[in-house]
């Protein structure tokens, strides 16, 4: 290899990294707002994330979503995606100590609420204490279904595709129970729509 080619390398390596680091540091714009920018930045997250438990399931793009049972807010478990076969289902992982979560939920509701019977079902899955959750629930009037689940190396936000735990994080899974979109940071109201379109 030649000076020159060595040199036009290091600078493209210099350049890539400088871009990269400056849209990390900055906030999610609009780079990462596409889905090519959210598979970028979940294969740099997961490159970084503890190793997951032997025997842990992980769901990946285009496999079946590994079976999650999880208690809803009155203790009932609810089994995710059986318990919603047949229609396409937007999970989103939060806790309500959590900024960007609590910001999105409003969009969250809106567009839950305007899906109907057969529509994206949204299922909202806590990291959280589940008094915290019921608490916050009551308080904001969110009516889509709420799950819960304690924040662990093997939690449902892992088995989900998640690994490094970061929040909010959605993903949307097909009428038949394949991982489809992965969503790393909140939504903006008008994204929504458009990214549950599969």
């Amino acid at each position: 290899m030649n000076a020159t080619t060595k040199v036009v390398l290091v600078a493209f390596a210099a350049g890539t990294l400088g871009v990269a680091a400056s849209l990390m540091t900055s906030g999610p714009g609009p780079l990462w707002r596409t889905e090519m920018g959210q598979r970028a930045l979940g294969t740099a997250i997961s490159a970084t994330a503890p190793a997951v438990p032997k025997g842990v399931s992980v769901a990946k793009r285009g496999e079946r979503v590994p079976d999650v049972a999880l208690p809803d807010l009155h203790g009932r478990p609810v089994a995710i995606p059986d318990s919603y076969a047949g229609r396409p289902v937007l999970i989103n992982l939060w806790a309500s100590w959590c900024g960007p979560c609590v910001t999105e939920m409003p969009a969250l509701q809106a567009f839950a609420a305007s899906q109907g019977e057969n529509g994206v079902q949204v299922v909202g899955i806590a990291l959280d204490d589940p008094a915290a959750v019921r608490a916050f629930v009551a308080r904001t009037g969110v009516t889509y279904p709420i799950l819960v689940d304690t924040p662990d190396l093997d939690d449902a936000g892992v088995r989900l595709g998640n690994p490094k735990g970061v929040l909010p994080y959605s993903i949307l899974v097909s009428s038949d129970g394949r991982l489809l979109k992965q969503r790393i940071g909140p939504f903006e109201e008008e994204e929504i729509a458009g990214w549950a379109r599969n």
